[in-house]
């Protein structure tokens, strides 16, 4: 599972009631992308996902329901311009993810109040392929493979919308 040079990490698609999934906008950038985040010592891939998913967006696990994780891990190289502290510190050159997807049992305020590192500025609910038009390139074939891994079982859970 890990890869050296890799960072653990997990990408959260959250889709609510009428089959949007949310992306968000990072601080100070034009660009788009999911939730997602480290995963700490100790912690499971599942555990990190709700944890994020609170700090990020305001979201309590008591609000999602896990409709399915990726059965494989992802990984993208993040250009050396792009690099935040967290992988240069730790000599990471990117990111290796599990993904999960989980649905909203009921419409909630997105909050960034609980956000230690306030990643994102802004929101929004989405077609599910939309974000593909809008992500930044190095993330795009992830984003690719993850929505094309999960797309069956987000058109059967979703179908009626």
């Amino acid at each position: 599972m890990k890869e050296e040079g890799y960072r653990l990490n997990v990408g959260i698609i959250v889709v609510n009631n009428e089959g949007e999934v949310l992306l968000c906008k990072r601080r100070g950038m034009n660009s788009w992308q999911f939730p997602q985040g480290g995963i700490d010592k100790n912690e499971d891939p599942l555990e990190a996902a709700k944890r994020e998913l609170y700090e990020e967006v305001g979201i309590s696990s008591k609000y999602i329901k896990l409709i399915k994780s990726s059965s494989n891990w992802y990984k993208y190289d993040v250009p050396k311009k792009s690099r935040r502290k967290i992988l240069v510190s730790k000599k990471f050159k990117g990111q290796q993810q599990k993904w999960f997807l989980f649905k909203l049992k009921e419409n909630i305020k997105i909050s960034f109040e609980n956000d230690p590192d306030n990643e994102f500025e802004n929101f929004k609910w989405v077609s599910y392929w939309y974000p593909l038009t809008v992500i930044v390139s190095f993330k795009e074939a992830v984003y690719r493979k993850v929505l094309n891994e999960l797309k069956y079982t987000y058109c059967s859970e979703f179908s009626n919308v």
